[in-house]
């Protein structure tokens, strides 16, 4: 334990002596002197806790040596204790207690008053520096608190420039692989040729697919994710999405049988989209994980009350099952229920824990029974709203996109498989066209030439999209600052599209985007 320092001042050695000998103990320090001026050095230089002042004393009494004392900011903190022969009137102890001491001592002095007062105060001084002990604790820890606040800000912003980057790096290539695939659908192909085309799309999308996933992960860690309910067929939505796993299920040689509740209603409000993914990777799973027998999915009403029903959607196999221990580790980001199975099944290890993190967003719960080598069941729950009013549904007539005769675009985009899609889909609708490879060049070709539209690429070299987009609106191609842009991104979060919009582009295209998407854009900014 640490000592206390307490410093006796008085002009009499043997009230000195008397004091020393009242208060000698294992914890404290006793300093002693007969000179106010001394004690004033002493208070300098050592860490004085007590001081115990006698009143009279010749060339400077107590209550001046007290006054220099408190008025200076080294040795204002140091309990006072007055000890005085004098008279015991108020005045005396007014005038002591205003100077700054905290008790007064009359001599002779009771021994057992003396000593449980000066317990009381040194336990006092004890509990203040423990105070600002963690005061300071305190302190630092904040600093650090603050100090991880930023770095965790900045890692977070380092995190979504990453995912905005890799979002665009790999979604550009993949946008050109499916838009040159398609393409190449409508040339005149083989039976063979067909089939490898078809491959490639898959291929194509499923690496989207992965990439989807990490970028619905970072949305949702960063509560950017939004649930949009619009009026949904359940059935439809369950047999869209067995009748698209199937085929990996045939080649398996497995079951994959869906029974569907009679008394389901024909539609209610859920997000489908998210529904769909919810399936989609846990039925995807369920094939993934079995060999022999099959997948059942099941959908039944649990409970119904009055315009709202609960639906328990179920994911049967008779896979290769999960161990108890291993159960809550699956649905950890990037882990899978052990080494073994990324080695044997591969995957990224995201499938489950999206599920979990959407079913959570939905207001819904998540269930796993499994037993190791006989299979898993998955089963998502939750309420819906039943949706009355649900129209008939009317098959879309698919639109003949006819030429866009007279219509001038300039076209900013670096990248070449890209750029060779636009040309080819833009010169079958007889668009006229001029190509430039940044914003730099758009600028140039947008003073010397006159267009309709611009289609602007985000991310180029020498200026990107967006900085020559505020260059144009800010005049650099005089009188022509109003032109419709419209901007290619890769990048799929919510952010960049409002950057894009507030940078002053008209519309936005996610990579890789549907031609008819682009002509109806297209259409709409040209003709109005």
């Amino acid at each position: 334990m640490e000592k206390i320092n307490i410093l006796i001042v008085d002009d009499r050695p043997e009230n000195i002596i008397a004091l020393e000998a009242l208060l000698q103990r294992d914890d404290i320090n006793i300093i002693t002197t007969t000179n106010p001026n001394e004690a004033l050095r002493l208070s300098w230089e050592m860490d004085i806790a007590i001081a115990m002042i006698d009143v009279q004393m010749p060339e400077m009494d107590g209550f001046e040596l007290v006054e220099i004392l408190k008025s200076n900011p080294r040795t204002k903190d140091i309990l006072i204790i007055f000890v005085t022969a004098i008279s015991k009137e108020t005045k005396y102890a007014v005038k002591g207690l205003n100077t700054g001491a905290v008790d007064y001592l009359y001599k002779p002095l009771d021994p057992f008053v003396t000593s449980a007062k000066v317990d009381s105060f040194i336990q006092f001084v004890r509990n203040q520096r423990e105070i600002q002990k963690k005061n300071k604790e305190l302190e630092a820890y904040q600093k650090e608190l603050i100090k991880a606040k930023d770095l965790a800000e900045q890692g977070k912003r380092i995190k979504e420039n990453f995912l905005a980057n890799m979002s665009h790096e790999i979604r550009t290539p993949i946008n050109g692989i499916i838009g040159i695939a398609q393409l190449l659908k409508k040339t005149t192909l083989s039976e063979e040729q067909h089939e490898m085309v078809n491959l490639l799309e898959i291929s194509s999308n499923s690496l989207l697919g992965v990439i989807n996933d990490v970028l619905d992960l970072s949305k949702i860690e960063s509560g950017k994710f939004k649930i949009n309910r619009i009026p949904t067929d359940i059935t439809k939505i369950c047999n869209a999405v067995v009748d698209l796993l199937r085929i990996p299920s045939v080649e398996k040689k497995l079951d994959l049988i869906i029974e569907l509740d009679p008394d389901l209603p024909q539609s209610v409000l859920a997000d489908s989209l998210r529904l769909n993914q919810i399936l989609m990777n846990l039925i995807g799973n369920a094939i993934k994980f079995t060999h022999v027998g099959g997948v059942r999915v099941k959908v039944e009403i649990l409970d119904k009350k009055g315009n709202n029903v609960l639906l328990k959607f179920s994911v049967i196999d008779t896979g290769i099952g999960i161990a108890k221990e291993n159960i809550e580790k699956i649905f950890e980001t990037f882990e899978q229920a052990d080494e073994q199975t990324t080695i044997k099944f591969g995957g990224t290890g995201l499938g489950l824990s999206i599920v979990k993190n959407l079913a959570k967003l939905k207001g819904g719960t998540l269930e796993v029974h499994s037993e190791e080598f006989k299979g898993s069941t998955f089963s998502f729950t939750n309420w819906y709203e039943i949706f009355k009013e649900m129209e008939v549904e009317k098959k879309p007539i698919e639109e003949k996109l006819l030429p866009l005769i007279n219509t001038k675009i300039l076209v900013a985009e670096d990248n070449p498989i890209n750029k060779f899609l636009i040309i080819k889909i833009l010169q079958s609708w007889q668009v006229e066209m001029d190509v430039v490879e940044n914003g730099k060049e758009a600028i140039e070709k947008l003073r010397e030439n006159n267009y309709d539209l611009i289609l602007m690429d985000t991310f180029m070299p020498v200026m990107n999209g967006l900085e020559a987009i505020k260059l144009i609106r800010e005049g650099y191609a005089s009188g022509k600052e109003n032109i419709p842009i419209i901007t290619f991104s890769a990048a799929v979060l919510d952010t960049d599209k409002e950057t894009a919009i507030a940078a002053g582009a008209n519309d936005v295209i996610s990579k890789p985007f549907e031609p008819a998407v682009l002509y109806k854009k297209i259409q709409e900014h040209t003709t109005g």
